[in-house]
């Protein structure tokens, strides 16, 4: 019996390992297809749910986020049920019980939707090659990827004696049979024109690009082979990413600005790039200015370039929601797509798309993208929630600041700080001239207690709390924007840097006229609202006490005051004195008659602890708790 419970847990082990093993060596699109087999599962054997764009004809085999999402590229999707790669349905019958019967590549091409490749593979002489023996893989355009075609590639195709028409086909051809299973990520395979490679990438959402055609109806089975359709008829590539560039006159300005930087050499050597590429009329939009100050600086130049290009190829094809993805620069570009649309942070910037290279993949934009690593900080502020604190910089003369190569940091308080209009005042203009601190900081770096100083001469203290980070009474609300020299902090209101003392702050306030001794005094309304007799009795039994009890009373080692006990505009967290007190020890609580004896409030007892060494306060309360004890 127990011998058979531990062979039993023995194979569930074992078979448990097996699944996950064939989990891990799946590829991304086996996995997705599995995925689509169990959603159709329910409308019979062998069906795949595929997901349609519902205002075309696009199709994918659906994932679980896109499942459960309903969308492709943002576009609403519409549900169909179709049969699995390699079965047909049978009439009267439920699902796709039956196999395609395996016949050649010639003739699977009418089957799966590829009549017009088959059509041009007759015209061509191919129909002899593609019928009998051998094992080819043949990456099929589909009959809309030729209606796409234009008529003056498609005129010159065929004409010729057909010989570039048997060329373009054989170019889709290899002369082995490859699964989508053996269609890796990065790999290439000689076709059957010249040996000129066909480029694979196999992604992890589960799409298969040929020279960034997608696979739209992989692993169908021939005799003599395998049968992919692709979405577009795909050329032979000779020129890498800088040859593209070099050839095109509508990207003369970047081919200049790519030389200036010393970047040429970078997208002709070896490697996997995709370049936006921002044409002629996309440098004509920037300022001037702007322009010609990047241009004049190698870093920033450098980091203007390298924020358009990420280090893998990424075809328009393979992309069906918004990801971010990390630039050669270091920053991320949100690269997604709406509906037929390859967008870039949002925006549907790309013109041209796919232009694939030996070592990468151009995509044309029309739109300069320029990372936060090259910008002022005027131009950091822009478009951002701290418009009306920038235009009150430049209305107080500080322009030449926001603008300039210095080292600074700017305050900007968010846009709600402000309550309807502002008017420039001397005043003002002095506390914004407090809100530039010296240096290129980051947050990052703050720690608490440190001192920043500011253009207007200032020490702004840095109070780091366990959910906020601020510099004086202003906490910072959104990440840093670092540029060129300066960075940007955001930050939720108006700074109030400190003018006095605590005691000019108690002095100024007749609420605290009674406790004016004490660091965290209480105002005159505590006082009154003891009991009658009680303040008299406190002030007749504790002489000494009294006096302490509007002092800090639990001794603190210097520096050792907790984040956030020190409030905007009073002495800074971390600065109580050697020996002091804190108030939550000797109040008027222990002078209580419930507590407090007039021997516990008498100078024997108190007066230690105004003498007391720094880091006594462990001693004394042990003192406090063996009194209270006996």
């Amino acid at each position: 019996s127990f011998l058979w419970l531990k062979m039993n847990v023995l194979v569930s082990v074992l078979g448990l390992s097996l699944v996950l093993v064939a989990c891990a060596t799946q590829s991304p699109y086996q996995a997705v297809l599995r995925h689509s087999r169990i959603r159709g599962s329910q409308q019979g054997p062998n069906v795949c749910a595929m997901q349609r764009l519902s205002d075309s004809n696009r199709k994918y085999f659906t994932n679980c986020k896109q499942w459960y999402h309903r969308k492709v590229c943002g576009k609403p999707t519409v549900i169909s049920y179709e049969c699995c790669p390699g079965y047909e349905r049978i009439p009267g019958t439920r699902g796709c019980p039956a196999e395609l019967p395996l016949v050649n590549i010639y003739n699977t091409l009418a089957v799966v939707g590829a009549s017009t490749t088959q059509m041009y593979s007759e015209r061509a002489k191919l129909k002899e090659e593609i019928e009998g023996p051998g094992s080819f893989t043949f990456f099929a355009p589909s009959n809309k990827a030729w209606a796409a075609l234009p008529t003056e590639i498609l005129d010159a195709l065929v004409s010729n004696v057909n010989i570039e028409l048997l060329n373009a086909l054989h170019y889709h051809m290899v002369n082995r049979r490859l699964t989508s299973e053996e269609l890796k990520h990065g790999s290439s395979f000689a076709s059957m024109y010249l040996d000129f490679p066909v480029h694979i990438h196999h992604y992890s959402n589960g799409i298969v690009t040929v020279n960034c055609a997608r696979l739209i109806k992989p692993d169908q089975r021939a005799s003599n082979g395998i049968v992919h359709v692709v979405d577009r008829v795909i050329t032979a590539i000779s020129n890498n990413v800088n040859a593209i560039i070099d050839l095109d006159d509508n990207l003369e300005r970047l081919r200049a600005a790519m030389a200036a930087a010393g970047l040429t050499s970078l997208l002709e050597g070896e490697g996997s790039y995709t370049v936006f590429a921002p044409t002629n009329e996309a440098f004509q939009k920037i300022p001037q200015e702007t322009l010609n100050r990047i241009l004049g600086d190698p870093v920033a130049l450098r980091d203007l370039l390298n924020f358009h290009m990420l280090r893998h190829v990424q075809c328009s094809e393979s992309i069906v929601s918004g990801s971010a993805m990390e630039t050669l620069q270091g920053a991320t570009l949100e690269v997604g797509c709406d509906g037929d649309q390859m967008t870039l942070n949002g925006k549907a910037i790309v013109t041209k798309r796919d232009q694939l290279g030996t070592n990468g993949v151009v995509h044309y934009v029309s739109e300069l993208l320029i990372p936060d690593s090259a910008k002022v900080l005027l131009e950091l502020a822009e478009g951002s929630s701290v418009t009306v604190a920038t235009q009150l910089f430049v209305d107080a003369g500080l322009v030449s600041h926001l603008k300039g190569s210095e080292a600074l940091t700017m305050l900007a308080p968010l846009d709600e700080a402000f309550k309807g209009d502002v008017a420039m005042t001397p005043e003002l203009r002095k506390l914004l001239r407090n809100h530039l601190v010296k240096g290129q900081l980051s947050s990052q770096a703050l720690y608490h207690g440190q001192e920043l100083e500011t253009l207007g001469g200032l020490r702004l203290r840095v109070f780091v709390y366990r959910n906020n980070l601020c510099i004086e009474n202003a906490c910072i609300a959104a990440h840093d924007k670092t540029g060129r020299f300066a960075t940007l902090f955001t930050v939720d209101k108006l700074l109030t840097p400190p003018t006095g003392t605590i005691m000019d702050v108690l002095k100024d306030d007749d609420r605290f006229s009674r406790g004016r001794s004490a660091s965290s005094p209480p105002t005159n309304e505590a006082f009154n609202a003891l009991p009658p007799g009680e303040l008299s009795r406190l002030m007749r039994e504790c002489p000494v006490l009294l006096p302490l009890v509007l002092l800090p009373l639990v001794l603190l080692p210097p520096g050792s005051a907790p984040a956030g006990s020190a409030p905007p505009g009073s002495a800074p967290a971390g600065s109580v004195p050697a020996g002091s007190v804190s108030p939550w020890f000797c109040s008027p609580w222990f002078c209580s008659p419930w507590f407090c004896s007039p021997w516990f409030c008498s100078p024997w007892f108190c007066s230690p602890l105004v003498s007391a060494p720094p880091g006594s306060a462990p001693l004394v309360l042990l003192t406090l708790v063996l009194v209270s004890i006996s």
